[in-house]
């Protein structure tokens, strides 16, 4: 009985160990790249055109270099991801730049999942401040939870980077997290992505139309963002007055 407890918890360490190993090796290796190939990634600000060149003489290695990118734009959650999103559509067209930019920000999501998971909100108050992190508490709750993280994400303009640390911190499982974080921001990925290959091409109308569209979305979806936490929280206010009578 005991050698067979021994045993259990052996395979379980052995299992912990694996899965920290390998995205300590994803992390370290996103770093890696990105120190290796900042300054070329950051030329398409000046010079797109280079960036589009640089990309094309490395082939596999210029891809893998834009996915460190994203990934370590995630696990950051300070830098903007809008720019290399675009970034993106311009360099490898719309669909491959869509599919890196899936691949790269879902990785991330797994990444800071995890890391919350194994740290609290020792990791999320790094890069948050406790009130943002309290105006989401509702969703810990809410009946209708996952259904309210899908529809979050899908809405772009809304802080995709601090709901993906939020997600950690409750009980959602990793399949659910998984699910909400890479198809969740796929409308937001579509439209940067779309935009920056109309650029690419020099379809500058496209481009701009793309663009004023997503701008108008985007302040309606923060709008619709801030309804819905400022809604919990009268809720939760009238809730707590209520019960202090």
């Amino acid at each position: 009985m005991l050698d067979n407890i021994m045993t259990s918890d052996k395979n379980i360490w052995i299992k912990r160990i694996a899965v920290i190993l390998f995205f300590a090796v994803v992390l370290l290796g996103s770093l890696y790249l990105t120190w290796r190939f900042k300054d070329a990634m950051a030329t398409y600000i000046s010079e797109p055109q280079l960036f589009r060149d640089w990309v094309d003489e490395r082939g596999i290695w210029g891809m893998l270099a834009y996915v460190a990118m994203l990934v370590i734009q995630v696990v950051l959650a300070v830098i903007p991801g809008e720019p290399l999103e675009i970034a993106g559509g311009y360099a490898f067209g719309n669909l491959w730049g869509t599919v890196l930019c899936v691949i790269g920000t879902t990785i991330g999501s797994v990444i800071v999942y995890l890391l919350v998971k194994r740290f609290g909100m020792k990791i999320v108050t790094l890069f948050f401040s406790k009130e943002k992190v309290e105006s989401l508490k509702f969703l810990k709750s809410s009946s209708k939870r996952n259904m309210l993280f899908m529809i979050i994400f899908i809405i772009p303009g809304t802080p995709k980077d601090l709901l993906c640390y939020f997600i950690g911190l409750t009980d959602i499982n990793f399949m659910t997290m998984f699910l909400i974080c890479s198809l969740g921001r796929l409308p937001s990925i579509i439209t940067s992505t779309v935009g920056g290959n109309a650029l690419g091409t020099e379809n500058y109308l496209s481009a701009v139309i793309v663009f004023a569209i997503t701008a108008v979305i985007s302040l309606c979806g923060i709008a619709i963002y801030n309804y819905i936490c400022k809604k919990h929280e009268t809720k939760k206010a009238e809730i707590t007055e209520e019960q202090q009578r």
